[in-house]
C-alpha cells in the first residue's frame, strides 16, 4: 500500500515539474515583454494557456500572442463603468453578491432583459463584468461560474446570433481556464433552436462546462446543489435567497472597483517603463450535462 502511495505521490511530482517546464517554455516562446502585457502573463496565466491547449507549448504561443493582441487594442484593463453603464441598466449581466462552494466569483446573466443595440458596446460590458469577477475572486481562486437565466426569454428577445458567437469568441479564446461552469437555467423548449447553432461555437472543453438545469429534472437540479449553497442561491435558480438588482447600488460598487482597478494596473505610461525582467517593447504577435442538452 505503501509502495503504491509513493509512486503515484511521485507520479504527481514528475507531472508537476513536467508542467513546470512547459510553463517555462511558453515563457523563453514569448519571449521580452513590457507593460500590459508583462503584468497579465504571470506563471498562472501561462499554466491557463498552457491547459486550454492541452499542454502543447506552440499552439498555448499561438493563442497567448493573439490574446495579447487582442488586449492591447481592446484594452480590458481600462474599461470603467461609466464607459458601459447603460448596458447595466437593466441587469442583463452582473457579478452576484455571493461565490459559489469552491469560492468563485458568480455572474448572473439574464439575457431577456438585453436593452441596447450596440454589439461593441455589449461587448466592452461583457469583457468589464468578467474583468470584474477576476478582480473579485479569493486568494487561491481563478475561475468564475455562470447563472443563465431564462426568464421571458424568447426567439425575438434572445441576442443575435453574432453577439451569441462574438461572446464564446471572447470567453474561450481571450480568458481561457477561467469559466468553471454554465448553468442554462430552465430554458424554454423553443431555445432548442438557438442552441442547435450556438453549440457549434464551443470547443470542447467549454461544451461540457454548460450544464442545464430544470427545475422538475432531480438530477440537474442536485448537481447545481453541489455547487451553491441553497441560502445564497437566488429563488430565480432555485434557492432560497431574494434576487433584487439594484442598478444605483450596484453602479456604486462597481465606481468602488474601478478604484482598486486603478490602482492594480496603474496608468499605461507608467506600464511601459516596467519589464518582466527583459528589455524590449511589447511583444509582437505572429501573423457534462447531466440534463442533455438539446440536440
Amino acid at each position: 500500500m505503501f509502495r503504491r502511495w509513493n509512486n503515484s505521490h511521485q507520479d504527481q511530482e514528475n507531472d508537476s515539474s513536467q508542467r513546470e517546464i512547459k510553463i517555462n517554455e511558453l515563457k523563453a516562446a514569448i519571449g521580452p515583454l513590457t507593460g500590459r502585457s508583462a503584468q497579465y502573463c504571470t506563471d498562472a496565466c501561462f499554466r491557463r494557456y498552457l491547459e486550454a491547449r492541452s499542454w502543447n507549448v506552440d499552439k498555448s504561443k499561438k493563442m497567448l500572442e493573439e490574446s495579447l493582441k487582442w488586449r492591447s487594442t481592446f484594452k480590458p484593463e481600462d474599461i470603467r463603468w461609466e464607459d458601459v453603464a447603460i448596458e447595466g441598466e437593466t441587469g442583463k449581466i452582473y457579478r452576484a453578491n455571493f461565490h459559489d462552494r469552491q469560492g468563485r466569483s458568480v455572474l448572473i446573466l439574464r439575457p431577456a432583459k438585453q436593452n441596447t443595440a450596440s454589439l461593441d458596446n455589449q461587448m466592452r460590458h461583457l469583457v468589464y463584468l468578467i474583468e470584474n469577477a477576476i478582480l473579485n475572486l479569493p486568494e487561491g481562486q481563478e475561475q468564475m461560474a455562470w447563472l443563465i437565466d431564462f426568464t421571458g426569454w424568447t426567439l425575438s428577445t434572445s441576442v443575435p446570433i453574432k453577439s451569441a458567437r462574438e461572446t464564446v469568441n471572447i470567453l474561450q479564446n481571450h480568458y481561457p481556464e477561467r469559466l468553471a461552469v454554465a448553468f442554462l437555467y430552465n430554458p424554454p423548449r423553443i431555445f432548442e433552436a438557438f442552441w442547435k447553432i450556438v453549440k457549434y461555437f464551443l470547443d470542447t472543453k467549454t461544451f461540457h462546462k454548460v450544464k442545464f438545469v430544470y427545475p422538475k429534472n432531480k438530477d440537474s437540479v442536485e448537481l447545481m446543489r453541489q455547487y451553491f449553497d441553497e441560502e445564497n442561491l437566488p429563488t430565480d435558480f432555485g434557492g432560497k435567497a431574494v434576487l433584487n438588482y439594484d442598478y444605483e447600488e450596484f453602479s456604486r460598487l462597481m465606481a468602488q472597483d474601478d478604484a482598486k482597478s486603478t490602482g492594480l494596473y496603474g496608468s499605461n505610461d507608467k506600464l511601459n517603463h516596467d519589464t518582466n525582467g527583459y528589455a524590449g517593447a511589447e511583444v509582437a504577435p505572429e501573423p457534462t450535462c447531466l440534463a442533455p442538452p438539446a440536440s
